[in-house]
């Protein structure tokens, strides 16, 4: 009976494992076909063969500008932050265990916001000054929401709320800025504001691809303990995970990250708010889906994008399609919280 029940349990974990591998694979090979799909296609649709010469170093006379130029740096950009802003978002959530624990919700996107709206309508600064202001900008909200919810002991509800407070305030701050900047700055920061790839460059990417190659591999290799620490605090320091250190390097990189991929792209709607239940719907529990998550908000910024370049007479910013994707969720996501007593 005992050699029974552990072939089940067995069984079980290699059925998982599996789902995990298929689900992963797919969304990776999802994302090469989108990103593959941002190099083919604009305003005029270049065949393979020239698109891969252009990427070699070739000078091929159009393709090499536009592919280079323009697409390239706009498909590395929803590449990186897209993987940043769904594992960031699968972070908080699953470390705070609450889907409504993202990034946007609960104010360290509003943070960076507000830090590069003011670099860019009052010092009239783009570029690294905007990163490292949304960095510092992120940083310093993840701190004054710590120290405000901390208490005499840490409480999930009591950040959240703090967060939600914190956010209305920056977002008080942005609108202000806005109505008093002068008008050439407007039209900048408010494109910047919803979330856009249009004007992407490479030399404005470094920072953010630097953070996701030294800072995701620390994030992939702490899924563990996260897995632990959505089981409560006490249960996960019974079975030996250092919570309070744990906590402090994931936030820490996790804010380093959407802060660098917000000065970089804008904040993208819900995309961190979307990531980590898709992926954990997907590839199922039991793993990590830190991996899955970034992969899923990879393949939303960059279909997205897609979807506003090409499916309307009208181009729109990606920010403006994962909003229209992301808005009828988060309804969702009230409502049945709600049900269940848990708002």
């Amino acid at each position: 009976m005992k050699n029974q029940t552990i072939e089940i349990i067995v069984a079980g974990r290699r059925q998982r494992r599996r789902r995990w591998i298929l689900v992963t694979g797919s969304l990776a090979i999802l994302a090469c076909i989108l990103c593959c799909a941002m190099l083919l296609l604009g305003n005029t649709i270049y065949p393979l063969g020239d698109v891969i010469r252009a990427l070699s170093g070739e000078k091929i006379k159009g393709v090499s500008f536009a592919v280079s130029t323009i697409r390239l740096p706009r498909m590395l950009a929803g590449l990186f932050a897209g993987f940043a802003f769904g594992i960031a978002g699968y972070i908080f959530q699953t470390m705070l265990r609450n889907p409504l624990a993202n990034p946007n919700v609960i104010g360290i996107t509003s943070g960076s916001s507000a830090a590069a709206v003011f670099c860019i309508t009052v010092l009239h600064a783009s570029g690294a000054v905007v990163s490292v202001a949304s960095v510092v900008a992120g940083l310093a909200t993840v701190v004054v929401m710590y120290i405000l919810s901390r208490g005499r002991t840490f409480s999930i509800g009591r950040l959240i709320l703090v967060g939600i407070g914190i956010q209305a305030m920056l977002d008080a701050v942005v609108s202000y800025l806005l109505l008093v900047s002068a008008q050439q700055d407007i039209p900048s920061a408010l494109r910047w504001l919803s979330g856009s790839l249009n004007g992407s460059k490479m030399d404005e990417l470094p920072p953010l691809v630097i953070s996701v190659v030294i800072l995701a591999p620390i994030l992939i290799v702490l899924g563990k303990h996260l897995n632990l620490m959505e089981l409560g605090e006490q249960s996960a320091t019974t079975l030996g995970v250092a919570t309070d250190r744990t906590r402090v390097v994931l936030i820490l990189c996790s804010v380093c990250m959407i802060a660098l991929a917000t000065a970089t792209t804008g904040p993208i709607a819900f995309v961190s708010f979307l990531s980590g239940p898709i992926a954990k719907r997907l590839a199922g529990a039991g793993f990590s889906n830190v991996i899955p998550a970034g992969l899923v908000g990879v393949n939303l910024v960059l279909a997205s994008d897609l979807i506003g370049q090409f499916a309307f007479e009208v181009r729109y910013p990606v920010g403006i399609i994962t909003g229209i994707l992301g808005a009828p969720y988060l309804i969702y996501l009230l409502i049945r919280m709600n049900r269940k007593g848990e708002l």
